[in-house]
């Protein structure tokens, strides 16, 4: 039987969401703190959180159709503000803004409802909570009660992803008090806490279930203590949040190639997206989504399944699952000049016998020889950017 761990890592590919008070703003998640916006002006977005009725759906389609399998949602960022209930801990809250709602209350149902499984982002560090900086003991009484609500009030939930203790390495955070809470009421829950930027990869602390990859190549994950995951997140353009004036997009071709990459050395992609103000996803964020999406449809979603593999070859990026293996390869339109005019195509090596193979996307055989075979073009009118062979051992 599996644990939650490795249920977590059948996974393989999920949605980020960054969605709050600066999704309004729309100069991005730090909005408040790098444009240095007065605190009235700020926090009074409250009155302008008009969230439409829909948006859970519209958001949980959206991860569907990219081929998402769990979604993590801001359920509190640095700014403070919550979207879920929080039951009088203070009234910085969604049902407390115009929205009059609990949104984290609306997303759980609808991912359960789609076979999306629901994690929660949660800050660690805070500009509204004045405790933050004056009195952090209680501040701590404060988050800890806060984990305590979307520990108890949600259902079972996938995990809990924290973010922000690099603004205080020195302080006591108890994170065994922290995590304990969660053990208590979700004790299958993942528990992740970023790195940030500078750590990549490292293991804060020994309760931790995965380690965090922040915009930056994966690699093997440290596992000498116990079996944990790893997850690299990823942004499609310059921000988390929300920035009406962002048009420094990633391309499909490099996003699928991060989540071959995270495949490889046995992580997650988790990647993100910025809902506007409203909730509604960006029709661009949509496209390029939807893309990914048909790329791993066409192959199948091998994805999912696919672990990293000893074996290497000249060509191709080698990956295992379920008694097979798969070779992921760069691989040309027949109408590219090169293969147009004659030139030569790719050949792989495997350097091992192998029964036979075929490729997801058409499900052609492939003909090998002594280990080898040749990267054939797409059809004209077909470029998936990479191919995926299956191979039978």
């Amino acid at each position: 039987m599996k644990t939650y761990v490795e249920r977590f890592e059948d996974l393989g590919f999920g949605m980020f969401v960054h969605f709050g008070l600066y999704s309004i703003y729309g100069k991005g998640e730090w909005a408040k703190e790098i444009c240095q916006v007065p605190d009235e002006k700020y926090f009074g977005l409250v009155k302008k959180f008009k969230v439409t009725k829909n948006w859970a759906k519209d958001l949980v389609k959206t991860a569907k159709d990219a081929g998402c399998r769990y979604i993590t949602l801001t359920t509190r960022h640095h700014d403070g503000f919550s979207l879920y209930d929080t039951c009088g801990l203070n009234e910085y809250d969604a049902p407390h803004s115009a929205a009059g709602r609990d949104l984290v209350r609306e997303f759980v149902d609808e991912c359960n409802a789609n076979g999306i499984v629901p994690f929660f982002y949660h800050t660690l560090l805070d500009w509204y909570n004045k405790d933050f900086n004056t009195d952090f003991p209680k501040y701590i009484d404060y988050l800890v009660k806060s984990v305590e609500l979307l520990c108890t009030r949600y259902g079972k939930i996938g995990g809990l992803w924290f973010d922000g203790m690099w603004s205080k390495w020195d302080e006591d955070w108890q994170e065994d008090r922290l995590y304990g809470t969660i053990r208590k009421y979700q004790p299958e829950a993942m528990i992740i806490n970023n790195t940030g930027l500078s750590e990549l990869g490292k293991v804060g602390h020994p309760e931790l279930d995965s380690v965090t990859f922040e915009r930056g190549k994966p690699c093997k994950v440290d596992n000498s203590d116990r079996h944990r995951a790893g997850e690299m997140c990823q942004i499609l353009n310059d921000h988390w949040g929300y920035a009406k004036n962002d048009i420094n997009y990633k391309s499909v071709k490099e996003l699928i190639s991060d989540l071959v990459d995270c495949r490889r050395y046995g992580c997650n992609f988790l990647l993100n997206v910025g809902p506007c103000g409203n909730g509604k996803v960006k029709v661009l964020d949509k496209a390029i989504l939807t893309e990914i999406g048909k790329w791993v449809r066409a192959n199948k979603g091998f994805i999912y399944e696919a672990r990293p593999c000893d074996l290497e070859a000249e060509n191709a990026i080698m990956l295992k699952g379920n008694g097979c293996l798969y070779a992921v390869v760069d691989a040309p339109m027949a109408s590219d000049p090169n293969v147009a005019l004659g030139g030569a195509l790719k050949e792989v090596n495997l350097g091992t016998e192998i029964k036979a193979a075929h490729w997801l996307d058409n499900g052609k055989k492939i003909k090998v020889k002594n280990g080898k075979f040749t990267v054939e073009p797409f059809s004209y009118g077909t470029s998936l950017i990479k191919r995926v062979a299956k191979i039978d051992l």
